[in-house]
């Protein structure tokens, strides 16, 4: 959050990468949920609303009282931070937590990002 707030974290290039998030509480449910009655296999355990940089990003920096992010080019940002950053603003995308609702009876009681931002960092 430190980074956030003095303006360190700027948005790169178009900001189309899409994360998912996840709340700690939210880790352990779906943690206790898989050990009790999981199948062996990969669960991804996130929120129900992947994001665009674009979008969580400056909205972040609003919910902790910061200034709107910066924004850096794809190629000034590879010179300053390497391709695996830019890469991480711009291309990653989102994972669904179906399989874990589904199989696991899991649903994470913080559904958004949006949520968690506003009121897990108040």
């Amino acid at each position: 959050m430190e980074d956030i707030r003095h303006h360190k974290l700027p948005l790169v290039g178009q900001g189309t990468g899409v994360w998912s998030f996840l709340h700690i509480h939210d880790a352990a449910t779906a943690t206790i949920a898989a050990l009790t009655h999981g199948q062996r296999g990969i669960y991804n355990i996130v929120d129900d609303d992947p994001a665009l940089v674009l979008d969580w990003l400056p909205y972040l920096a609003e919910c902790v009282g910061a200034k709107p992010p910066m924004h850096v080019p794809n190629l000034v940002a590879r010179t300053l931070v390497g391709e695996h950053a830019v890469a991480m603003m711009n291309d990653v995308r989102g994972v669904s937590n179906e399989k874990a609702k589904t199989e696991l009876g899991w649903t994470p009681k913080w559904t958004s990002w949006r949520q968690g931002f506003r009121e897990g960092l108040s």
